[in-house]
Parts: C-alpha cells; structure tokens; sequence
C-alpha cells in the first residue's frame, strides 16, 4: 500500500500549516481538539493561553508584527464564545488570523452530543472575513490553506470548523482548491487617480486626514511627500489604531475629534478634505448636522470596499493608499517642501509635591525620555490616551499600535505577542488597569514563554473615561470605582516579575533600571504605577 496510504487528514493539515508558516500555535486545549493537537511534531509549538481571549489577543499581536496569519485553536462554542471580544479587535485591526475551531464528530452531530456546538460557523457573526465547515474530511486541510489566504488577502480572521474525527481519517490524494501562492501587485492605474487630481488642484486650502491604512513605511514614503508639496495640515483619524503620518512632523494638526461640531471647528475654513487610509470620517457620539462645513468638499482614498461605501466622502478612490498618494503626487507634479524643526513636546510637569500621587503626565513624559527610538508602544489607556499621543508622538510607522473598536483587553495581549513575533524589538505597553484586569491572565503566558516586554499599568482605581463622559452628559455613574487592584501581586502570583510604584523617585529608580536593558529583557516585567483617579 505505500506510506501515503496512511496519510491522515491532521498529516496533510499539518504540511499546509508549515506551508503557510503557520507552525507556532495560540490556544487553550478541549477534549475535541486532542487528535489534534496531542504529540505535535518538534517543529510545532503550542502557546497556551489560559483564556480564550488572551489567546486571540496574543495571536493579534504575533500576526500583525510578522505581517502574516497566525494560527488560533479554539475549543468548540464555549472557547469560540469567550474569543469572540478578541475576534472582534482582530478583524477591526485588521490583524490576520486562521482560527480553527473544534467541534464534535460529524458522525453524530444530527443527535447534538454533549459539547455539540451549534452553528458555529455563526457564532462570532459577521467580523471573520471568511468562515467554513468542510463538506468533507478531506477537505479541512485545504479550507485552512484558504483560510491562510482569506485572512492575508483580507486583513482579518477567517474561521474553520474542524470536527474532531477528521483529524484520523485518510488524507486521500485530492489536491487542496487553493493556489500555493498568491501575490499581490499593489498598483493604481493612472487614469483613475484623475477625478481626484482634479480635485484637489481646485482646492485652495486642502487638509488631508490620514489613518491606519498608511501605517506603514512604504505609507509613510507617499505620504510626507503629498503633504509637504500640498502644503497642507494633517490630521490624524479618531481613534485610530496606527499613525498614518508622523506625529512630530511641523504638519501634524492633531488627532481628529470625533463629533460634528468638533470636526467642523477643527477643519473650518478647509475647502477640500482628503481621508486616506481611514473611513471619511470616523464619529463616536451623535449630534445633529453635517459632518463638515458647507463648501468643504469631502473624499477619500481606502483599499477597504466597506470603508469606502460606508463613507460620507462626495468622491472615493478604491485603491491601495500608498501607490494612490504616490500617483497622486506625480499626475499634480508637486515638489516636497520639507518644513524645518519639528512639532514641539509639552513641557513635562514637575515632580507632584510631597504626600500627592502621582499623575499620567509624570509617567508618560519620563517614558518618553528613555524610549529606545525604534520601540514599540502598545497603548490601551483609554482616559489617557491623547495625552500619550501628545507626550510620546509616534515618530516611524511601526512605533505606535492600540485598539481599533475600544473593546477593552488590546493592550496587554498584543504586547506579549507582538515581542514573540519581534524578539529583537524593544516593546512597551501602557494600559489601564481595568484594560489590564480583563486579561491579566496573559501574565502567565508572557512569563511562561519569555516575551519580554515592558507592562507599565496607570493604576487609578477605577474607569476613568466612563466617569469622565458621565460627568460630560451630566450624569453620575452607576458603578463604583473598584480602588486597588494590585496588580503587582496578582502578576506575582502568575510567575510574571512585577513592582508596584508609588512616588516620583519609585518611578524614575524603575525606569532607569529596566530601560537601558529593554531590548534584551528575557521577562515581561509589570509596573503598576498608582496615579491619581482622573490624572
């Protein structure tokens, strides 16, 4: 009969998954999913998380330092269930991920045996960009060599089903309905990018907005340039989960508000607004009016067909943003005008008098003093959050990353899996301590596989921005503030090292001790700094 007579399906799924490089696995293990992953070959590892959403969390984090799919193993609805939070930031970040989900035997489904999920390839709703339950058994290796292209095509996670009798039945010698590879040319015809030309050299004082969908070098590249021969203010989108311009460059108006009548102030007197790589534009709480004034003209340039059909923009370009910018600065025949110096710091605050806490301000202002220039900052602070953007102003493409839907949990996994995936790369995460307590879980994983990066919590005891936007909608707050986690005890209890701190010259000692050695720390190190409520 041959060797290839007893190929198994979880054999040929296995050759698929190091085809696609896919061979570091993030997950938390169920009885369905033991012919799976029980005795992996040497070349595999299992990263296992203690929570489903630290697991998808980690992988978002790994996937979008690598820039390819990460490999997800979740246990029927319950781990679905409990990862679909994550699922959720992943597909809003656009983080690349084939999430395979185990299932009961098909053999027996029709009878719902015990841990029989129900329509799982539903569970988690429309955020997988791509979502399959293989007709066959021999046909789940080539739905995860699909999944692999879905997520990378489509910037999100695409879902398999895997029901867990699969795995041992015979591989056959069927051809999986996928190519080996697909390569993508990122081009925009000429032609196309004309409309918009038109535009904006009729304008007389454009202003460009700018997302996520540049946060790249080669964004970078087109962008400075368009700005600089437009002569024009550039603003970051709201809330966006990546800078799409530099942040210390002499153009940088700010970061968009994300109401009405704040962005109509903010781009007053703007006769043409161009949003690319972002959708034109992003709002939060709702007033009446126009998003902009009457006269200004809006339009935009995103890859995404939902970002640009969902948009309030008069004209759209669906096109990749970077190759369109560059076009676009060609067919206007601009000459960069590079301003001098650069967008200036605020001024640090000084030490807090003796007895005060300490606020966000002394923290951030003495990290941005030590940060290594080619650190990574992962922020899920969200009542701080503008003030980090303003002390420690992303200065490349890959400095800065935080969450895109403001679902809290971001902040701690991505770190831990973002230095997996760049062991060489100095991380630094600042979060909340309600964002850290919704996955302090992870702290177990980081220690366990030695991703070091650097944890520094905002301890305030409590939601800050909730209570700060109750108090605007002139309300109080129905929940209490939860006062002292401590946090450092519970990392301590995770096997994850951890020092609480609580004075300015705490904060300095700390700092100075584990900066210089970032990029080589071997340990995630947690500081829980105590800060004052609202700072």
């Amino acid at each position: 009969m041959g060797e290839a007579s007893h190929r198994t399906v979880r054999d040929a799924a296995l050759d698929v998954m190091r085809t696609y490089g896919m061979t570091r696995i993030f997950g938390n293990p169920g009885s369905t999913e033991i012919a799976f992953l029980g005795g992996l070959p040497d070349d595999f590892e299992f990263v296992l998380g203690l929570h489903e959403g630290s697991v998808v969390g980690m992988a978002i984090g790994y996937a979008l330092g690598r820039g390819t799919p990460a490999f997800v193993n979740l246990h029927v609805a319950a781990g679905l269930g409990n990862a679909v939070n994550a699922i959720v930031a992943a597909r809003e970040n656009r983080a690349p991920l084939v999430i395979v989900v185990g299932q009961q035997d098909r053999r027996h489904l029709a009878f719902s045996p015990f841990l029989a999920g129900k329509s799982l390839e539903r569970l988690a709703g429309d955020y997988p960009v791509w979502t399959n339950f293989p007709p066959t058994p021999q046909d789940l290796p080539g739905a995860i060599a699909r999944a692999a292209h879905e997520a990378s095509l489509r910037r999100g996670p695409a879902l398999v089903v895997a029901p867990m009798g699969d795995w041992g039945e015979p591989a056959g010698d069927g051809i999986a309905p996928t190519p080996r590879r697909v390569l993508h040319a990122p081009l925009v015809d000429p032609d196309a990018v004309a409309p918009l030309a038109d535009l904006v050299r009729a304008a007389r004082a454009p202003a460009l907005v700018v997302g996520a969908g540049l946060a790249t070098k080669e964004g970078w590249d087109a962008i400075v340039p368009l700005a600089e021969g437009l002569d024009a203010p550039v603003w970051q989108e709201a809330f966006g989960s990546r800078a799409g311009f530099p942040q210390n460059h002499p153009l940088f108006a700010g970061h968009l508000p994300a109401a009405r009548p704040q962005i109509r102030a903010a781009l007053a007197g703007r006769d043409l607004v161009l949003a690319i790589g972002t959708p034109a534009l992003r709002l939060y709480t709702y007033h009446d009016g126009p998003i902009v004034e009457p006269g200004t003209l809006l339009a935009g340039i995103v890859e995404d067909a939902d970002e640009a059909l969902r948009s309030v923009a008069e004209l759209v370009l669906l096109a990749p943003p970077a190759a369109a910018c560059r076009e676009l600065a060609r067919r206007l025949d601009l000459t960069a005008r590079p301003a001098a110096g650069t967008r200036p710091l605020p001024e640090a605050p000084p030490p807090p008098p003796a007895g005060e806490l300490l606020r966000a301000g002394h923290v951030l202002s003495e990290l941005q003093k030590r940060m290594p220039p080619d650190a990574t900052l992962v922020e899920e602070a969200p009542s701080n959050r503008l003030e980090l953007l303003e002390r420690i102003p992303p200065r490349t493409p890959d400095a800065y990353l935080s969450v895109a839907n403001g679902a809290l949990g971001f902040g701690l996994t991505a770190a831990v899996g973002l230095r997996m995936a760049l062991p060489d790369r100095p991380v630094v995460a600042v979060l909340g301590d309600g964002a850290a307590a919704y996955v302090v879980q992870a702290l177990w994983t980081a220690a366990r596989y030695r991703a070091g990066a650097l944890l520094v919590v905002l301890s305030n005891g409590g939601y800050a921005v909730m209570d700060e936007i109750a108090r605007a909608a002139g309300t109080t707050s129905a929940w209490p503030s939860f006062g002292e986690l401590g946090l450092a005890a519970v990392a301590a209890g995770f096997g994850c090292p951890a020092h609480r701190v609580e004075t300015h010259d705490e904060l300095l000692a700390a700092l100075d001790d584990v900066m210089p050695r970032l990029r080589d720390l071997e340990q995630p190190l947690l500081l829980e700094v105590v800060v004052a409520p609202g700072s």
